[in-house]
């Protein structure tokens, strides 16, 4: 079996997307972790399957395979390669897309130079909808002796605020807290840096994945997570490794994220 498929990255975050209009894509049959290996497979971060959708009004539907094989929510960098392949590949020629996610509906706007922006919707903070094993809702906890935001994005985010990034061993620090117990369904860790009120650094090391050159979820966490409290502007440039995200964001509104997209290549493997 045969299987078509294009590579594609936002900032170094790099996915493959299949188109799954006929159907034959199918999980099950399919091991997404070999799939995923860097070495013996195509290797990425995430899988993004294109399918059609029933409802009214809704363009696409959005499914997300992590490397692992687990089926996650939300992806932000996916979004914005979502919606460059489907214009490119020209399933539509519509610029403005309302697209159906495991997480509820996001708007895709494809601009001009392979930048999209997308309509993340409004952060959720009630720990039992991230969700988290907490208590009660805080604007910071303590976990593991480490002060953290926690909130969902469409996925579970923990930002923690460093003064310096750069050289920071995160890898022990994110798994210690993915594994602590208080996430159910796993939780992507990122580690901020705030350089002025408008202008951060970002590492993130997402669940079922590692330490990705960029996470689109993250840079809308860390954001809002320093708008409520007080330390970031509503508009701030987030320098992550693989490159840079605008996003936009005021207390009790939607997130709003501009970045690239890009076509790698197309390729086809033997399942």
């Amino acid at each position: 079996m045969r299987l078509n498929f294009t590579k594609m990255h936002g900032l170094g975050n790099d996915f493959i997307v299949i188109d799954n209009f006929n159907g034959f894509f199918n999980e099950n049959l399919i091991d997404i972790s070999k799939l995923a290996n860097r070495h013996t497979g195509i290797g990425f971060d995430q899988l993004l399957i294109v399918e059609s959708s029933e409802r009214a009004g809704i363009d696409f539907k959005y499914r997300i395979f992590n490397a692992d094989g687990q089926e996650v929510q939300q992806c932000g960098n996916g979004a914005r390669c979502f919606a460059l392949y489907v214009f490119e590949k020209k399933l539509t020629s519509k610029k403005k897309l309302n697209v159906e996610t495991l997480n509820g509906d996001i708007e895709l706007i494809i601009n001009d130079a392979s930048s999209v922006t997308v309509n993340m919707g409004e952060p959720e903070f009630m720990p039992s909808k991230i969700p988290a094993n907490l208590d009660n809702q805080h604007k910071k906890y303590s976990i593991n002796d480490t002060e953290m935001g926690v909130l969902s994005m469409g996925n579970p985010h923990a930002v923690i605020l460093a003064k310096n990034i750069a050289n920071l061993e995160i890898d022990k620090t994110a798994k210690d807290i993915q594994n602590s117990g208080y996430f159910p369904e796993g939780v992507n860790v990122g580690f901020m840096q705030i350089n002025s009120p408008s202008n951060i650094s970002l590492r993130v090391y997402e669940r079922g994945v590692g330490e990705t050159q960029a996470c689109g979820t993250g840079a809308c966490a860390a954001v809002v997570f320093g708008v409520e409290n007080n330390l970031l502007d509503n508009k701030v440039r987030v320098l992550l490794p693989g490159g840079d995200l605008d996003i936009n964001y005021e207390k009790g509104a939607d997130v709003f994220m501009t970045g690239p997209a890009e076509l790698v290549f197309e390729g086809t493997v033997e399942i």
